[in-house]
Protein backbone atom coordinates (compact mmCIF):
# COMPACT_ATOMS: atom_id res chain seq x y z
CA UNK A 1 0.00 0.00 0.00
CA UNK A 2 2.93 2.63 1.04
CA UNK A 3 4.38 1.87 -2.50
CA UNK A 4 1.34 2.78 -4.41
CA UNK A 5 1.04 5.74 -2.44
CA UNK A 6 4.61 6.83 -3.34
CA UNK A 7 4.07 6.19 -7.05
CA UNK A 8 1.22 8.84 -6.60
CA UNK A 9 3.58 11.11 -4.57
CA UNK A 10 6.27 11.33 -7.08
CA UNK A 11 3.19 11.46 -9.64
CA UNK A 12 2.29 14.87 -8.68
CA UNK A 13 5.98 15.53 -8.24
CA UNK A 14 6.58 14.78 -11.51
CA UNK A 15 3.60 16.48 -13.18
CA UNK A 16 4.04 19.71 -10.94
CA UNK A 17 7.60 20.28 -12.01
CA UNK A 18 6.33 19.91 -15.78
CA UNK A 19 3.61 22.84 -15.02
CA UNK A 20 5.65 24.67 -12.48
CA UNK A 21 8.04 25.16 -15.58
CA UNK A 22 5.51 25.92 -17.82
CA UNK A 23 4.13 28.81 -15.31
CA UNK A 24 7.21 30.22 -15.47
CA UNK A 25 7.43 31.07 -19.06
CA UNK A 26 4.86 33.67 -18.57
CA UNK A 27 5.87 36.29 -15.60
CA UNK A 28 2.31 36.85 -14.68
CA UNK A 29 2.44 32.81 -13.08
CA UNK A 30 5.78 32.68 -12.65
CA UNK A 31 5.64 33.07 -8.67
CA UNK A 32 2.77 30.98 -8.90
CA UNK A 33 4.88 28.39 -10.89
CA UNK A 34 7.43 28.47 -8.69
CA UNK A 35 5.40 27.90 -5.87
CA UNK A 36 3.94 24.93 -8.09
CA UNK A 37 6.84 23.00 -8.30
CA UNK A 38 8.17 23.46 -4.81
CA UNK A 39 5.03 21.93 -3.52
CA UNK A 40 5.42 18.89 -5.52
CA UNK A 41 8.90 18.44 -4.56
CA UNK A 42 8.01 18.47 -0.82
CA UNK A 43 4.94 16.20 -1.20
CA UNK A 44 7.97 13.92 -2.67
CA UNK A 45 10.43 14.87 -0.31
CA UNK A 46 7.70 13.87 2.35
CA UNK A 47 6.67 10.59 0.55
CA UNK A 48 9.69 9.05 0.68
CA UNK A 49 10.81 9.36 3.87
CA UNK A 50 7.94 8.09 5.50
CA UNK A 51 6.92 5.79 2.50
CA UNK A 52 10.02 4.57 1.24
CA UNK A 53 10.37 0.67 1.45
CA UNK A 54 12.78 -2.04 0.36
CA UNK A 55 12.82 -5.74 0.99
CA UNK A 56 15.67 -7.31 2.50
CA UNK A 57 15.45 -10.91 4.22
CA UNK A 58 12.43 -11.71 3.45
CA UNK A 59 11.98 -8.17 5.09
CA UNK A 60 10.25 -4.80 4.17
CA UNK A 61 12.28 -2.23 5.82
CA UNK A 62 11.71 1.34 6.32
CA UNK A 63 13.91 4.35 6.29
CA UNK A 64 15.28 5.24 9.90
CA UNK A 65 16.87 8.16 11.65
CA UNK A 66 13.82 10.58 10.53
CA UNK A 67 15.47 12.82 13.30
CA UNK A 68 18.41 13.24 11.78
CA UNK A 69 16.39 13.57 8.20
CA UNK A 70 14.54 16.47 9.36
CA UNK A 71 17.19 18.59 11.14
CA UNK A 72 19.36 18.45 8.25
CA UNK A 73 16.16 19.65 6.26
CA UNK A 74 15.33 22.63 9.16
CA UNK A 75 19.10 23.89 8.52
CA UNK A 76 19.11 23.33 5.10
CA UNK A 77 15.76 25.11 4.92
CA UNK A 78 16.50 27.93 7.10
CA UNK A 79 19.70 28.61 6.04
CA UNK A 80 18.30 28.10 2.25
CA UNK A 81 15.76 31.18 3.12
CA UNK A 82 18.00 33.57 5.07
CA UNK A 83 20.47 33.74 2.04
CA UNK A 84 17.62 33.77 -0.76
CA UNK A 85 15.87 36.90 1.82
CA UNK A 86 19.56 38.64 2.12
CA UNK A 87 21.30 38.50 -1.17
CA UNK A 88 20.92 41.70 -3.32
CA UNK A 89 19.70 41.26 -7.14
CA UNK A 90 23.42 42.15 -8.48
CA UNK A 91 24.63 38.90 -6.06
CA UNK A 92 21.81 36.42 -7.47
CA UNK A 93 24.18 35.22 -10.15
CA UNK A 94 26.39 34.24 -7.74
CA UNK A 95 24.13 32.82 -5.74
CA UNK A 96 22.74 30.93 -8.47
CA UNK A 97 26.40 29.66 -9.00
CA UNK A 98 27.08 28.71 -5.54
CA UNK A 99 23.16 26.57 -5.58
CA UNK A 100 23.72 25.11 -8.57
CA UNK A 101 27.19 24.05 -7.45
CA UNK A 102 25.58 22.23 -3.87
CA UNK A 103 23.54 20.15 -6.44
CA UNK A 104 26.22 18.68 -8.26
CA UNK A 105 28.18 18.27 -5.14
CA UNK A 106 24.98 16.03 -3.74
CA UNK A 107 25.16 14.11 -6.87
CA UNK A 108 28.83 13.16 -6.62
CA UNK A 109 28.50 12.21 -2.99
CA UNK A 110 25.09 9.83 -4.25
CA UNK A 111 27.75 8.40 -6.39
CA UNK A 112 30.52 7.68 -3.83
CA UNK A 113 27.98 6.17 -1.70
CA UNK A 114 26.03 4.37 -3.94
CA UNK A 115 29.89 2.86 -5.68
CA UNK A 116 30.87 1.96 -2.28
CA UNK A 117 27.88 -0.21 -1.70
CA UNK A 118 27.76 -1.48 -5.26
CA UNK A 119 31.55 -2.78 -5.16
CA UNK A 120 30.82 -4.18 -2.32
CA UNK A 121 27.91 -6.66 -3.45
CA UNK A 122 29.50 -6.67 -7.06
CA UNK A 123 30.40 -10.00 -8.88
CA UNK A 124 32.06 -10.94 -12.04
CA UNK A 125 28.36 -10.58 -13.45
CA UNK A 126 26.88 -6.97 -11.89
CA UNK A 127 25.76 -4.76 -14.35
CA UNK A 128 28.28 -2.74 -15.78
CA UNK A 129 25.29 -0.50 -16.66
CA UNK A 130 24.87 0.34 -13.12
CA UNK A 131 28.15 0.99 -12.37
CA UNK A 132 28.18 3.54 -15.64
CA UNK A 133 25.29 5.34 -14.33
CA UNK A 134 27.02 5.54 -10.93
CA UNK A 135 30.36 7.18 -12.27
CA UNK A 136 28.74 9.25 -14.60
CA UNK A 137 27.26 10.86 -11.83
CA UNK A 138 29.98 11.50 -9.98
CA UNK A 139 31.82 12.70 -13.31
CA UNK A 140 29.05 15.15 -14.19
CA UNK A 141 28.54 16.16 -10.56
CA UNK A 142 32.03 16.91 -9.62
CA UNK A 143 32.45 18.86 -12.78
CA UNK A 144 29.65 21.32 -12.01
CA UNK A 145 30.02 21.52 -8.62
CA UNK A 146 34.00 22.87 -9.20
CA UNK A 147 33.08 24.92 -12.52
CA UNK A 148 29.83 26.58 -10.49
CA UNK A 149 32.24 27.20 -7.11
CA UNK A 150 34.77 28.61 -10.30
CA UNK A 151 32.15 30.62 -11.77
CA UNK A 152 30.96 32.34 -8.29
CA UNK A 153 34.19 33.33 -6.85
CA UNK A 154 35.03 34.72 -10.67
CA UNK A 155 31.02 37.10 -10.62
CA UNK A 156 31.96 38.20 -7.52
CA UNK A 157 35.67 39.49 -7.73
CA UNK A 158 37.64 36.92 -5.76
CA UNK A 159 39.27 34.73 -8.55
CA UNK A 160 40.50 36.32 -11.38
CA UNK A 161 40.63 34.40 -14.92
CA UNK A 162 43.55 31.87 -15.30
CA UNK A 163 44.55 30.97 -19.35
CA UNK A 164 47.41 29.68 -20.64
CA UNK A 165 49.15 28.43 -23.81
CA UNK A 166 48.20 24.79 -24.15
CA UNK A 167 45.19 25.51 -21.57
CA UNK A 168 43.03 23.55 -23.82
CA UNK A 169 44.84 20.53 -24.66
CA UNK A 170 45.84 20.04 -21.42
CA UNK A 171 41.91 19.98 -20.10
CA UNK A 172 41.19 17.96 -22.49
CA UNK A 173 43.96 15.34 -21.52
CA UNK A 174 42.77 15.46 -18.09
CA UNK A 175 39.10 14.91 -19.38
CA UNK A 176 40.01 12.35 -21.44
CA UNK A 177 41.81 10.16 -18.47
CA UNK A 178 39.26 10.66 -16.24
CA UNK A 179 37.00 9.44 -18.91
CA UNK A 180 39.69 6.55 -18.72
CA UNK A 181 39.80 5.81 -15.21
CA UNK A 182 36.13 5.50 -15.58
CA UNK A 183 35.89 3.12 -18.17
CA UNK A 184 38.51 0.78 -16.48
CA UNK A 185 36.59 1.29 -12.95
CA UNK A 186 33.82 -0.50 -14.97
CA UNK A 187 35.22 -3.33 -16.20
CA UNK A 188 36.98 -3.83 -12.81
CA UNK A 189 34.67 -2.44 -9.81
CA UNK A 190 37.60 -3.84 -7.10
CA UNK A 191 39.74 -1.18 -7.92
CA UNK A 192 38.68 1.01 -4.75
CA UNK A 193 41.00 3.68 -4.87
CA UNK A 194 40.23 4.50 -8.68
CA UNK A 195 36.96 6.57 -7.89
CA UNK A 196 38.86 9.04 -5.93
CA UNK A 197 41.05 9.47 -8.81
CA UNK A 198 38.18 9.50 -11.01
CA UNK A 199 36.76 12.49 -8.45
CA UNK A 200 40.07 14.48 -8.46
CA UNK A 201 40.35 14.42 -12.01
CA UNK A 202 36.61 15.67 -12.55
CA UNK A 203 37.04 18.15 -10.13
CA UNK A 204 40.34 19.78 -11.66
CA UNK A 205 38.81 19.51 -15.25
CA UNK A 206 35.72 21.68 -13.29
CA UNK A 207 38.10 24.35 -12.74
CA UNK A 208 40.19 24.74 -15.44
CA UNK A 209 37.04 24.15 -17.35
CA UNK A 210 35.92 27.48 -16.08
CA UNK A 211 39.23 29.26 -15.60
CA UNK A 212 39.62 30.99 -18.85
CA UNK A 213 36.36 31.74 -19.73
CA UNK A 214 35.88 35.15 -19.62
CA UNK A 215 33.11 37.85 -18.04
CA UNK A 216 31.01 38.49 -21.25
CA UNK A 217 30.56 34.37 -21.98
CA UNK A 218 29.46 33.68 -17.83
CA UNK A 219 25.64 33.78 -18.45
CA UNK A 220 26.42 31.12 -21.23
CA UNK A 221 28.58 29.41 -17.96
CA UNK A 222 26.19 29.31 -15.78
CA UNK A 223 23.43 28.06 -18.11
CA UNK A 224 25.83 25.17 -19.58
CA UNK A 225 26.55 24.42 -15.59
CA UNK A 226 23.23 24.07 -14.57
CA UNK A 227 22.05 21.40 -17.54
CA UNK A 228 24.95 19.47 -16.06
CA UNK A 229 23.79 19.37 -12.53
CA UNK A 230 19.99 18.45 -14.01
CA UNK A 231 21.92 15.60 -15.84
CA UNK A 232 23.51 14.56 -12.55
CA UNK A 233 20.63 13.81 -10.68
CA UNK A 234 18.71 12.42 -13.78
CA UNK A 235 21.31 10.09 -13.06
CA UNK A 236 20.45 9.52 -9.68
CA UNK A 237 16.87 8.90 -10.74
CA UNK A 238 18.01 6.02 -13.01
CA UNK A 239 20.06 4.75 -9.82
CA UNK A 240 17.05 4.50 -7.56
CA UNK A 241 14.79 4.06 -10.43
CA UNK A 242 12.90 7.72 -8.61
CA UNK A 243 10.30 9.25 -11.34
CA UNK A 244 10.40 12.55 -9.71
CA UNK A 245 14.10 13.21 -9.08
CA UNK A 246 14.58 11.66 -12.97
CA UNK A 247 11.94 14.02 -14.22
CA UNK A 248 13.20 16.67 -11.94
CA UNK A 249 16.66 16.33 -14.15
CA UNK A 250 15.92 15.61 -17.25
CA UNK A 251 13.59 19.05 -16.98
CA UNK A 252 16.78 21.13 -15.20
CA UNK A 253 18.90 19.36 -17.90
CA UNK A 254 16.85 19.87 -21.11
CA UNK A 255 15.98 23.67 -20.19
CA UNK A 256 19.75 24.57 -19.07
CA UNK A 257 20.68 22.89 -22.25
CA UNK A 258 18.19 24.58 -24.75
CA UNK A 259 18.90 27.55 -22.86
CA UNK A 260 22.71 28.04 -23.51
CA UNK A 261 21.97 26.84 -27.00
CA UNK A 262 19.38 29.74 -27.05
CA UNK A 263 22.01 32.50 -25.43
CA UNK A 264 24.96 31.20 -27.70
CA UNK A 265 22.53 32.18 -30.76
CA UNK A 266 21.77 35.59 -29.46
CA UNK A 267 25.61 36.16 -29.03
CA UNK A 268 25.95 34.29 -32.55
CA UNK A 269 28.38 32.40 -31.12
CA UNK A 270 29.09 28.31 -31.23
CA UNK A 271 29.21 26.64 -27.88
CA UNK A 272 32.73 25.76 -28.64
CA UNK A 273 33.94 29.45 -29.58
CA UNK A 274 32.51 30.51 -25.73
CA UNK A 275 34.33 27.12 -24.00
CA UNK A 276 37.88 27.61 -25.46
CA UNK A 277 37.64 31.66 -26.97
CA UNK A 278 38.50 32.86 -23.82
CA UNK A 279 36.14 35.99 -24.86
CA UNK A 280 36.13 38.56 -21.79
CA UNK A 281 38.92 36.73 -20.05
CA UNK A 282 42.41 38.67 -20.22
CA UNK A 283 40.65 40.80 -22.73
CA UNK A 284 42.75 43.82 -23.65
CA UNK A 285 40.73 46.78 -25.26
CA UNK A 286 39.88 45.81 -28.78
CA UNK A 287 37.95 48.52 -30.36
CA UNK A 288 40.36 51.67 -30.28
CA UNK A 289 40.27 53.77 -26.90
CA UNK A 290 38.97 57.13 -26.26
CA UNK A 291 42.44 58.81 -28.30
CA UNK A 292 41.64 56.56 -31.28
CA UNK A 293 37.71 57.36 -31.16
CA UNK A 294 38.17 61.19 -30.59
CA UNK A 295 36.09 62.81 -27.69
CA UNK A 296 33.25 61.79 -25.87
CA UNK A 297 30.36 64.46 -24.76
CA UNK A 298 28.59 65.02 -21.84
CA UNK A 299 25.16 66.34 -21.15
CA UNK A 300 24.17 68.19 -18.17
CA UNK A 301 21.69 67.04 -16.33
CA UNK A 302 19.04 69.69 -16.48
CA UNK A 303 19.47 69.35 -20.74
CA UNK A 304 19.08 65.27 -20.31
CA UNK A 305 15.74 65.99 -18.25
CA UNK A 306 14.49 68.92 -21.10
CA UNK A 307 15.39 66.15 -23.40
CA UNK A 308 13.49 63.34 -22.55
CA UNK A 309 10.32 65.55 -20.84
CA UNK A 310 9.65 66.50 -24.33
CA UNK A 311 10.03 63.40 -26.12
CA UNK A 312 7.46 61.33 -27.54
CA UNK A 313 8.59 58.26 -27.25
CA UNK A 314 11.76 56.93 -24.51
CA UNK A 315 13.13 53.66 -24.45
CA UNK A 316 15.33 52.43 -21.28
CA UNK A 317 17.78 49.78 -21.81
CA UNK A 318 18.93 48.28 -18.59
CA UNK A 319 22.32 46.82 -17.82
CA UNK A 320 24.55 45.73 -14.94
CA UNK A 321 25.19 49.10 -13.68
CA UNK A 322 21.77 49.52 -13.09
CA UNK A 323 21.95 46.26 -11.40
CA UNK A 324 24.91 47.53 -9.04
CA UNK A 325 23.25 50.72 -8.12
CA UNK A 326 19.92 48.72 -6.94
CA UNK A 327 18.48 51.61 -9.18
CA UNK A 328 15.64 49.58 -10.40
CA UNK A 329 13.11 50.99 -8.07
CA UNK A 330 13.94 54.65 -9.38
CA UNK A 331 14.01 53.55 -12.64
CA UNK A 332 10.54 52.65 -12.71
CA UNK A 333 9.50 55.82 -10.52
CA UNK A 334 11.03 58.02 -13.56
CA UNK A 335 9.02 55.68 -15.86
CA UNK A 336 5.79 56.51 -14.41
CA UNK A 337 7.09 60.45 -14.30
CA UNK A 338 7.33 60.89 -18.17
CA UNK A 339 4.24 58.50 -18.92
CA UNK A 340 2.35 61.55 -16.50
CA UNK A 341 3.72 63.94 -18.76
CA UNK A 342 2.26 61.80 -22.16
CA UNK A 343 5.96 60.01 -22.81
CA UNK A 344 5.82 57.18 -23.96
CA UNK A 345 8.69 54.76 -22.26
CA UNK A 346 9.18 51.39 -22.69
CA UNK A 347 12.46 49.36 -22.03
CA UNK A 348 14.82 46.73 -24.41
CA UNK A 349 15.85 44.03 -22.79
CA UNK A 350 19.33 41.83 -24.42
CA UNK A 351 19.06 38.16 -24.13
CA UNK A 352 22.72 38.59 -22.46
CA UNK A 353 22.35 41.13 -20.33
CA UNK A 354 23.76 41.37 -16.75
CA UNK A 355 25.10 38.75 -15.83
CA UNK A 356 22.73 35.49 -16.01
CA UNK A 357 19.80 34.53 -17.98
CA UNK A 358 16.99 37.09 -17.19
CA UNK A 359 19.33 39.19 -15.37
CA UNK A 360 17.27 42.03 -15.87
CA UNK A 361 13.62 40.79 -16.19
CA UNK A 362 13.71 39.61 -12.68
CA UNK A 363 15.25 43.19 -11.61
CA UNK A 364 12.25 44.87 -13.05
CA UNK A 365 9.84 42.45 -12.21
CA UNK A 366 11.13 43.54 -8.50
CA UNK A 367 10.59 46.81 -9.26
CA UNK A 368 6.73 46.44 -10.46
CA UNK A 369 7.66 47.43 -14.15
CA UNK A 370 4.94 46.12 -16.02
CA UNK A 371 5.77 43.41 -18.32
CA UNK A 372 3.98 44.74 -21.60
CA UNK A 373 6.49 47.14 -21.47
CA UNK A 374 9.83 44.83 -21.30
CA UNK A 375 10.82 44.58 -25.57
CA UNK A 376 13.00 41.44 -26.68
CA UNK A 377 16.23 42.72 -28.91
CA UNK A 378 14.15 42.08 -32.10
CA UNK A 379 11.49 44.25 -31.05
CA UNK A 380 13.34 46.96 -29.48
CA UNK A 381 15.45 46.89 -32.78
CA UNK A 382 11.93 47.43 -34.67
CA UNK A 383 11.31 50.54 -32.60
CA UNK A 384 14.85 52.32 -31.77
CA UNK A 385 14.12 54.38 -35.25
CA UNK A 386 11.20 56.10 -34.02
CA UNK A 387 12.72 56.85 -30.71
CA UNK A 388 13.48 60.02 -29.78
CA UNK A 389 15.58 59.03 -26.55
CA UNK A 390 17.67 56.27 -25.87
CA UNK A 391 18.10 55.84 -22.03
CA UNK A 392 21.22 53.37 -21.50
CA UNK A 393 22.13 52.61 -17.83
CA UNK A 394 24.87 50.49 -17.37
CA UNK A 395 24.85 48.69 -20.00
CA UNK A 396 27.70 48.79 -22.09
CA UNK A 397 28.70 45.20 -24.31
CA UNK A 398 24.74 44.59 -25.56
CA UNK A 399 25.01 48.29 -27.68
CA UNK A 400 28.23 48.23 -28.95
CA UNK A 401 28.50 48.91 -33.11
CA UNK A 402 31.27 47.03 -33.02
CA UNK A 403 29.42 43.60 -33.51
CA UNK A 404 28.42 45.26 -36.48
CA UNK A 405 31.34 47.23 -37.69
CA UNK A 406 34.70 45.92 -36.90
CA UNK A 407 35.53 42.22 -37.91
CA UNK A 408 38.62 42.76 -36.11
CA UNK A 409 36.63 42.77 -32.36
CA UNK A 410 35.79 39.47 -30.48
CA UNK A 411 31.86 40.45 -30.30
CA UNK A 412 31.72 41.24 -34.03
CA UNK A 413 28.64 39.40 -35.57
CA UNK A 414 27.02 39.25 -32.01
CA UNK A 415 23.15 40.77 -32.36
CA UNK A 416 23.32 43.97 -30.34
CA UNK A 417 20.57 46.44 -29.80
CA UNK A 418 20.34 49.19 -32.28
CA UNK A 419 20.30 52.42 -29.70
CA UNK A 420 22.37 53.79 -32.73
CA UNK A 421 19.00 54.33 -34.84
CA UNK A 422 17.19 56.71 -31.95
CA UNK A 423 17.38 60.27 -32.47
CA UNK A 424 19.41 60.61 -29.33
CA UNK A 425 21.37 58.57 -27.02
CA UNK A 426 22.33 59.49 -23.71
CA UNK A 427 24.81 56.87 -21.44
CA UNK A 428 24.63 56.54 -17.90
CA UNK A 429 27.93 55.31 -16.75
CA UNK A 430 30.47 55.55 -13.52
CA UNK A 431 33.20 56.40 -15.92
CA UNK A 432 34.76 55.63 -19.38
CA UNK A 433 36.12 52.33 -18.60
CA UNK A 434 35.45 49.38 -21.13
CA UNK A 435 32.32 46.97 -19.71
CA UNK A 436 32.41 43.69 -18.83
CA UNK A 437 34.57 42.42 -21.66
CA UNK A 438 36.55 44.46 -21.45
CA UNK A 439 36.04 46.04 -24.96
CA UNK A 440 35.75 49.63 -25.40
CA UNK A 441 32.47 50.92 -27.28
CA UNK A 442 32.58 53.39 -30.15
CA UNK A 443 28.73 54.20 -29.76
CA UNK A 444 30.20 56.56 -26.78
CA UNK A 445 31.81 58.55 -29.64
CA UNK A 446 29.15 58.78 -32.18
CA UNK A 447 27.21 62.44 -32.28
CA UNK A 448 24.10 61.48 -31.18
CA UNK A 449 25.54 60.25 -27.63
CA UNK A 450 25.38 62.07 -24.82
CA UNK A 451 27.56 60.60 -21.89
CA UNK A 452 25.87 61.41 -18.51
CA UNK A 453 28.53 59.97 -15.68
CA UNK A 454 27.39 59.17 -12.16
CA UNK A 455 26.04 55.89 -9.93
CA UNK A 456 22.84 55.33 -11.64
CA UNK A 457 20.70 55.21 -8.57
CA UNK A 458 22.08 59.05 -8.15
CA UNK A 459 21.49 60.02 -12.06
CA UNK A 460 17.90 58.88 -11.87
CA UNK A 461 17.22 60.27 -8.31
CA UNK A 462 18.61 63.66 -9.87
CA UNK A 463 16.25 63.17 -13.12
CA UNK A 464 13.31 62.92 -11.48
CA UNK A 465 13.79 65.53 -9.92
CA UNK A 466 14.85 68.04 -12.38
CA UNK A 467 11.90 66.38 -15.16
CA UNK A 468 9.25 67.19 -12.35
CA UNK A 469 10.61 70.70 -12.12
CA UNK A 470 9.52 70.70 -15.86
Amino acid sequence: MSQHLLTICYLIGSVTFILGLKMLSNPASARKGNLVAAGGMTIAILGTIFLYSYQEDNTTHYLGNHIWIFVALVIGSVVGTLAAKKVKMTAMPEMVSLFNGMGGACAALISIVEFNHFSKEATHDASSSKALIILLGLVIGSVSFAGSMIAWGKLNGKIKDLSFKGQNILNLLVLALALGCTASLIMNPYQGMMLYVILSLSIVYGIFFVMPIGGADMPVVISLLNSFTGVAAACGGFLYDNKVMLTGGILVGAAGTLLTILMCKAMNRSLKNVLIGSFGGNAKVASGGSSAQGHHKEISMSDAAVVMSYANKVMIVPGYGLAVAQAQHTCHELEKILVEKGVEVKYAIHPVAGRMPGHMNVLLAEADVSYDLLLEMEQANDEFSTTDVVLILGANDVVNPAAKSDPSSPIYGMPILDVELAKNVIVNKRSMKPGYAGIENDLFYRPKTSMLFGDAKKVLQDLCAEIKSH
